[in-house]
Formats: C-alpha cells, structure tokens, sequence
C-alpha cells in the first residue's frame, strides 16, 4: 500500500527533480549548489497543503506540486523542472514504483517457494491418488504434487525476474519525446542532452532508458508487467483449487485456524487478478499517436490494484502453506481403495508365472474389475476385486501372494526422485541466492 501511495509517488517526484538538476548543472546549465542544496533540504517534507489547495486552481496535480515545492525552495524555484514535461516525473514514478512493486512481489514468491520446498521434501515419498479428469489414475506422491504448484510459481518468478530486467525509464524525453525542450536549454548539444539523461538514469537506479516513446513510456510495458503479476493469480488458484478439493477428500486441509476459507478467497482475488490485465491491454491499444489522457485514470487504478490483489494472494499463500494439514490415513485408505485395480496387470503377470493363461487371465481380470467397481459404485460397499480374484481358480494366487503386489510405494514411479532433484537442482539455488527473503511469516487479520 505505500508504494503505490501518494506519499511515494509525490517523494519520488522531487528525488526526480533534484536528479534533473544535478545532471543539467552537470552539463553546464546555471544551476548552483546552493539551488541543489535547497531542493535536498525539502525532498520529504512535502507542503501537501499549498499543493492541493493550488491545484483546485490550476487543475494540474504536476505544475501544483512544482509550485508547492517552489514555495519551500524559493532560491530554487525557478530550476525545479527545467525542461520537462508531466511526463518527466509522472511516467518515470510508475516505472520506478512497478520496479518497487515486482521487488516485493517477487520476495513473497520465493517465501511461499521455501514454505513448499519443506512440505515438498517431508512428503516426497507418501503415495496418493493422483488424477486425470479428476478420476483416479497411477499414482503420485503428497510431495510430487506439490512441485507442480512450486513448479509454476518457479515459472512466475522467472518472468518477475524478466520483467525486472526489462524495465528502462521513460528517461528526459520531452513533451512529445522529441527533447525539443532540451535542444533549446543545451543549444542543440545533443552530447550534453544524451549525457543528461544517461546521468537521470544512473541516479535512479536503473540502466537504461526506453529508445524511443511520445509523451509517455509505450503502456505495453504495463500490460507486460501486470501479465507478469498476474501469473501468480493463476498458479495460486491452481493449487488453492487442488487443496480445496484435497479437502473435501479429507487428505489434506488449511492449516488450523479460526478462518477456513482462505483458499477460497485465493481464488477470488486471483481471478479479480486475472481479469484486471485487460485494462493495460485495453490502454495500449486505444493510445492516440504521441498520448491521450484517457489511460491515466485507468492505468492508477489498474496497476495499483493489481499489484495489491498479488500482494493479498501472496501474504494468504504464505500462509497457508506454513502448515498445510496432511491425514496420512485418508490418503492411504483411498488409495487402497483403488489400487486393486491399478495393480491388475501385476497380478496377472504373477499368475502367468505359475502357469496362466495371459489372454485368459486378461479377460477375467476385466470381469472382475468391472463387477467389483459395480458392487462400489451401485452398493456402496468396499473394493472386493481381491476377493474376487483369491476365489477364481484360475489366477491360483493366495491372498498373500495377491496383496504382496499391493504395496502403494511400487507404484508411485520416480516421484521421490524427481522431489528430490527438482529441489536440488531448481529450487534450492533460488533459495540460497536469496536468502534474506527466507523465513516469512503472515498473520492473516480476517
């Protein structure tokens, strides 16, 4: 919430306009110390009152704040924005805010990774039901899933890291981006103008600046940004969704508190989230030419909230995923339930071994499996395909030798290993390279 405040905005345009200065002093422009000195001594303690009373007059929030901090600067007041446009500050802040924005975005990322890693690795090993159209099917492992819901997160991470990476200021550009403004203060030096501006950058933290824009920096940086962001909303309805599903099979549950509905309201906020990206879209295809004003108040809408919704999804997904709920018992039972039938194929082979017919024993096999799902899905009563094949002469198998073949753990593949090496090899190098970021805990206040 602060960073997308008023308070941030209006700071960062005076550590803007004090860069400006510096840089144009740099470059020859009549700019003293002292002038610099005046503008460092007031860049926090904005006059908020003289702002908002000059821009019911003016009706211009930028050249109020311009006059504002002139009041506070009056030896100043005549360098504060020289050669700028609204622009200047106004697009500059929303890219260095969005940076700000994707930085702690990206450290709640890597908590809820961390948080999963342990849940990972403590139940690599543990047999569950796994699922195709939400049907049992092969086994997988508690541990093996969760690297699905790490894995896309992993993917969300990479693509804030992209973002990150490819945000370039909007830099000193002018009214229409052309830096006429600055061709007349520098009388036509481009190597002066390139070297403001390159000087801007250096002090903001960034660099490199957009090559080319009109008024504004191009809104599909916003669109990219917010489609980074929004990434999240669909990895955490994925696995908010599973674990809500998980729930209702009794395996797995939030962890204990007095709300039980966080996942829930994880999917809503993320598909608000999920939604809210076709308003930088939208913005970036309706720009007019060099700009049109209708993108400003979307665009302080759109962006802001979206960050926040990513922000409210992060802190509930941290946590849950501090002390997700496992009931070892269910998960087994309901695997019991349904291996008889996953593990046909090894106990007709077993059968061949002692002298069986393979086609035959296919065939029975089918029988059998068809009329023990009959006797659980229309009578309601347990499994009985073991039973079932224990009493047919001719698979000639004791029950024993039947549910010797029934172990969940020969059946679950390389899951553990692959546990195993996705946190070695993937997740663990993530962790180590941003440790600082390790060891979050949320309260949620519902």
């Amino acid at each position: 919430q602060y960073i997308f405040s008023d308070d941030n905005k209006f700071r960062t345009w005076r550590r803007l306009w004090i860069a400006l200065a510096k840089a144009e002093q740099k470059q020859g422009l009549a700019i003293t110390d002292e002038q610099i000195a005046e503008l460092e001594a007031h860049k926090d303690d904005i006059n908020y009152e003289d702002a908002i009373a000059r821009e019911k007059l003016v009706r211009h929030d930028v050249m109020s704040h311009v006059y504002a901090y002139g009041l506070q600067c009056p030896k100043a007041k005549g360098i504060i924005h020289l050669g700028a446009t609204s622009c200047y500050v106004g697009d500059n802040t929303d890219v260095i805010i969005m940076r700000e924005g994707l930085q702690l975005v990206r450290k709640k990322v890597i908590g809820v990774l961390a948080n999963l890693a342990k849940f990972a690795d403590e139940y690599k090993a543990m047999p569950c039901l796994a699922y195709t159209h939400c049907q049992p099917a092969q086994l997988t492992t508690v541990g093996k899933r969760a690297t699905l819901w790490m894995n896309e997160l992993y993917m969300d991470l990479e693509e804030l890291d992209h973002q990150v990476s490819q945000l370039a200021l909007r830099g000193v550009k002018g009214t229409t981006g052309t830096q006429a403004s600055f061709v007349e203060l520098f009388n036509g030096d481009s190597a002066k103008i390139k070297a403001v501006e390159a000087d801007v950058c250096a002090q903001m933290g960034f660099t490199k600046v957009v090559p080319v824009c009109g008024q504004t920096y191009s809104r599909k940086v916003d669109y990219n940004v917010l489609s980074a962001v929004a990434g999240i909303g669909q990895s955490a309805m994925k696995m908010a969704t599973d674990i809500r599903l998980l729930a209702n099979f009794k395996e797995m549950e939030e962890p204990f508190e007095k709300n039980p509905m966080r996942c829930e309201r994880i999917c809503a906020l993320s598909r608000y989230l999920m939604v809210d990206v076709l308003n930088p879209a939208i913005t970036a295809g309706t720009q007019w030419f060099e700009r049109t004003l209708d993108d400003s108040a979307n665009k302080r809408i759109a962006m802001a909230e979206g960050f926040l919704a990513a922000d409210a999804i992060l802190n509930i997904l941290l946590n849950v995923s501090d002390g997700l709920v496992v009931y070892p018992k269910v998960v087994r039972a309901r695997v019991m339930a349904e291996l008889p039938f996953m593990a046909s194929e090894n106990i007709m082979m077993k059968a061949v071994k002692k002298g069986g017919d393979r086609q035959e024993l296919h065939e029975r096999l089918r029988e059998h499996a068809v009329a023990a799902a009959a006797v659980v899905k229309q009578e309601g009563k347990p499994n009985d395909m073991i039973a079932r094949v224990e009493a047919d002469p001719a698979f000639g198998l004791t029950r024993e030798e039947i549910e010797a073949e029934l172990s969940p753990e020969a059946f679950t593949g390389r899951s553990a290993e692959q546990v195993t090496e996705f946190l070695r090899d993937v997740i663990q190098p993530v962790l180590d390279a941003n440790k600082e970021d390790l060891g979050q805990h949320v309260e949620l206040n519902v």
